[in-house]
């Protein structure tokens, strides 16, 4: 087109082309903004056919090696984004209809210099998709997992957790919040559900977190129903002195301030600190926050308790974040393994003798969480397990392993409520 203006639909879609290649480049995904995208239907529209596209990836995968049998053309800029967005919609989302999947698709890789020759092959494959739009929609959700992650899993977890884990993939996470006071008054205001302790679960919502009841007067945080197991074991006394290790963005802070707690929380990047920071003025709690290196940092006092979120390979978060499914291999999760020795080796420094430490991960591998313990108490002189028990954590019963620890994955419901949680490990350890 000569002309400046975009026709209708267009600009959503380019945006959300433009977003879907740097998470096919290997990016992490991040919903588009308002700042990115002023109008809302605009913005809906363009994170739903991006969130689509990597949710049914896998499938996506298995109907591009039947439309495209010379694949994707080399160093042709947008065009497979835009092609998988297309599928997505085609597929996926009929009720937005064909005729605009095909006719947008063309038109968004004619405005790229790098795509605008293959308009032939687009328009085709789309046709072609569209043809076999019912038989791909019946693709066996089996696709929807990386053949080694299900394998993997399935040994791991059992058959029908990983059957689980593909709902849960297509569903998506329910919005859960962890209140400062679970009144049912509280609760009726928000038209949530009660999990466990202090959480509880929006299953829909029809506007931002930031309208919610009881945001601005920061009455709760957001935090998964998994992510808040952790700090409701440290088991310390009010007024012990306690490190949060790994602290942004502050929800696990935000728990031990609540439990009476001392608190110091720390993170290396000064971006999330300030994140940190800003989330703990809305509630109008108090810690002191320090930006250090989890792996070296040397206290002026060790603490009575050390909560360890350690980074990790997050495939625990693949209902909010589904690329990780496809971002991650064996030497990603190796690499983080390696890390997470230095900072338990170094949380445990920081721990006074008779202390408790915490360790977690929002991962599903053994590596970074069973085999992590096993080597944490047999370098570390002094450290012993301090199992968890299934009073601790009421509702969850299924997550507590024989050993004493907690596993959490996507296939069990918090209290029975329907909607699963994040794949966490959770291990409680004390110094002797």
């Amino acid at each position: 087109m000569t002309s400046g203006k975009l026709p209708a639909g267009l600009a959503p879609r380019l945006a959300a082309a433009e977003r879907l290649r740097t998470v096919l480049g290997g990016e992490p995904f991040t919903p588009l903004s308002e700042a990115e995208i002023a109008d809302g239907r605009d913005r809906a529209l363009a994170n739903k056919l991006a969130t689509t596209a990597l949710r049914r990836h896998g499938q996506i995968d298995f109907i591009l090696s039947e439309l495209l049998e010379r694949g994707i053309p080399k160093k042709s800029g947008t065009f497979e984004a835009v092609l998988r967005l297309s599928i997505a919609q085609l597929v996926y989302l009929p009720d937005l209809g064909a005729h605009s999947a095909v006719h947008l698709a063309v038109e968004a890789i004619k405005r790229d210099r790098k795509a605008g020759h293959l308009t032939g092959l687009m328009n085709a494959a789309l046709r072609r998709a569209q043809s076999h739009a019912a038989r791909y929609w019946s693709l066996p959700e089996s696709l929807l997992l990386p053949a080694d992650a299900s394998r993997r899993w399935s040994s791991t977890y059992g058959e029908s957790a990983v059957t689980r884990f593909t709902e849960a993939l297509i569903a998506g996470a329910p919005l859960d919040l962890t209140l400062k006071d679970p009144t049912p008054e509280r609760i009726e205001a928000l038209g949530a559900t009660p999990l466990i302790a202090d959480s509880v679960r929006l299953a829909e919502r029809d506007r931002p977190v930031e309208a919610l009841s009881g945001y601005a007067e920061g009455e709760w945080w957001v935090q998964d129903a998994a992510s808040a197991v952790p700090a409701r074991l440290m088991g310390l006394k009010p007024g012990a002195h306690v490190l949060d290790l790994c602290a942004a963005p502050g929800g696990k802070t935000a728990q031990l301030v609540k439990a009476g707690y001392r608190v110091t929380a720390l993170d290396a990047d000064p971006a999330r600190v300030r994140r940190l920071q800003a989330n703990l003025d809305r509630l109008d709690y108090k810690a002191e926050i320090v930006t250090a290196d989890a792996g070296t940092y040397s206290p002026p006092a060790l603490f009575e308790g050390v909560l360890l979120d350690a980074p990790c390979s997050a495939t625990g978060t693949f209902r909010r974040h589904p690329e990780v499914l496809w971002h991650r291999t064996a030497r990603d999760v190796a690499g983080r393994a390696n890390l997470q020795r230095g900072f338990l080796t170094n949380a445990f420094r920081c721990l006074k003798p008779g202390g408790t430490l915490v360790y977690c991960v929002c991962s599903l591998e053994p590596e970074e969480g069973e085999a992590q313990v096993a080597w944490a108490l047999d370098t570390l002189s002094g450290l012993e397990l301090a199992p968890i028990g299934v009073e601790e954590i009421l509702g969850l019963e299924a997550g507590i392993t024989p050993e004493g620890f907690v596993r959490l994955h996507p296939g069990i419901d918090p209290a029975g409520v329907a909607g699963g949680m994040d794949g966490f490990f959770v291990a409680r350890l004390r110094r002797r």
